[in-house]
């Protein structure tokens, strides 16, 4: 069966010398992979709208097994997320975030309009770092492991100061924050823009500005949250790491 979708590559993999399965979110289909027959080939039709970050529009056959895309234009190749190499590592994350917590064929609107976003953000040069934040704070809904944000976990109250339980799944008040040795202290401001990320809307977004040191604090509770309850390897997010090493004001 036909089907023409409007879809970003998710990502790729080459099939022998001159072919690639090509990975799309689509809002109708949700992630599906398809074959690109020549794709490899520079002169191939669908060389260019196969390469990843790309939001096409795409007419593929679908069957039981693996469909193939006969045909593909470009919408938007997000050129300046291309350029730089640090937009680029960021994107590659967030695909890959999205890739590993969604099942193939199964339509989530929310979730393609949450990825296209993002990549407009990313390519639009506001900070990538906290649209990654963004997008993992969402992400965690999916991936079951939401942290309960609104208050404390244990006795409900709404009352701070908070601190952060990897082990309690949330906040935890004063009194009750001894049932986790481990907890993590939080800055007011972290926790503000935490909530913030939850519910915010990408397509309202407005400008972006988040002091290092939040950046580093939000960050590495975030990535040890991930590490602690998803089970998930990220090869990008271990490029990131690597990253941020580099960067004085990053650590």
């Amino acid at each position: 069966m036909l089907q023409k979708a409007e879809g970003l590559v998710l990502r790729t993999v080459d099939y022998g010398e001159t072919n690639k399965i090509v990975t799309l979110f689509t809002r109708e289909t949700g992630k599906i992979a398809l074959f690109a027959s020549g794709a490899k080939k520079t002169r191939s039709r669908l060389a260019s709208v196969t390469q990843p970050f790309t939001y096409g529009s795409y007419l593929f056959y679908v069957g039981k097994g693996l469909g193939s895309i006969r045909q593909g234009e470009i919408i938007d190749s997000f050129r300046n997320l291309r350029a730089d190499f640090f937009r680029t590592a960021y994107a590659a994350y967030v695909s890959e975030l999205l890739d590993q917590l969604t099942e193939e064929r199964s339509p989530n609107p929310f979730l393609f309009e949450l990825f296209f976003q993002t990549l407009h953000y990313i390519d639009d040069e506001v900070d990538p770092e906290v649209l990654a934040f963004i997008f993992e704070v969402k992400m965690l809904e999916v991936a079951g492991i939401r942290p309960n944000l609104d208050g404390c976990i244990r006795c409900g109250t709404h009352t701070g100061p908070f601190v952060f339980s990897i082990k309690e799944g949330g906040l935890l008040c004063t009194t009750c924050k001894a049932a986790d040795p481990h907890h993590r202290e939080m800055s007011e401001t972290s926790l503000k823009l935490l909530q913030l990320f939850t519910r915010i809307d990408l397509a309202r977004l407005g400008k972006v500005s988040v002091k290092a040191e939040t950046k580093r604090e939000i960050r590495n509770l975030l990535r040890d949250y991930y590490d602690e309850l998803s089970g998930l390897k990220l090869k990008s997010r271990r490029f990131l790491d690597q990253l941020d090493q580099l960067d004085p004001g990053s650590s």
